[in-house]
């Protein structure tokens, strides 16, 4: 199994709004409405949406190949671009899916390095990311990565409240 991992640029819009809907829908269809599911892909992977996104200096996409067939992404931000701000140094992984159909193959785990590699490469002293707390995989995975809850917030995915823990890796 042959891992390639490249930067995402505005070129790959379209290709960023399938797999952004297609790994979230995988993720979080069974876990709420329809209705909330199609508002929340609505909004988070329209063209204006992605478009200013990609264009964010401090937002970094990057898309992971296996074999040359694109089978996950990730999104991290610093600075201003971060969905809260936790610490003066750290980066935010905002963004890390892998389609099911590629679970279980250690490439989660080769795309929360890649963010590693990154936050290290620019000098932070923690990366973090929000997880559903409904997301037990995702925060089992991510407690045996290393990273500490250190509070929550709350996001709406259509009509409902949804909390999400904060999860932080100390780097230094």
């Amino acid at each position: 199994m042959k891992t390639s991992i490249r930067k995402c640029t505005l070129e790959d819009l379209h290709l960023l709004q399938d797999i952004g809907t297609e790994t979230y829908n995988e993720t979080y269809s069974h876990l709420n409405t329809p209705e909330n599911i199609n508002e929340y892909l609505d909004q988070a992977f329209n063209a204006e949406q992605l478009t200013k996104e990609l264009s964010n200096p401090s937002s970094t996409f990057l898309f992971q190949y296996v074999d040359k067939m694109l089978t996950g992404y990730l999104k991290v931000n610093e600075g201003e671009a971060q969905t809260y701000q936790i610490g003066d140094n750290a980066l935010e992984i905002e963004r890390i899916y892998v389609k099911n159909t590629f679970h279980e193959k250690g490439l989660g785990k080769l795309l929360l390095q890649t963010a590693i590699d990154i936050a290290r490469e620019r000098d932070k002293s923690e990366i973090w990311l929000g997880i559903w707390r409904k997301n037990k995989n995702a925060i089992d995975f991510h407690e045996k990565m290393g990273f500490e809850k250190r509070g929550s917030y709350s996001i709406y995915i259509g009509d409902e409240e949804q909390n999400n823990y904060i999860m932080v890796k100390q780097l230094k």
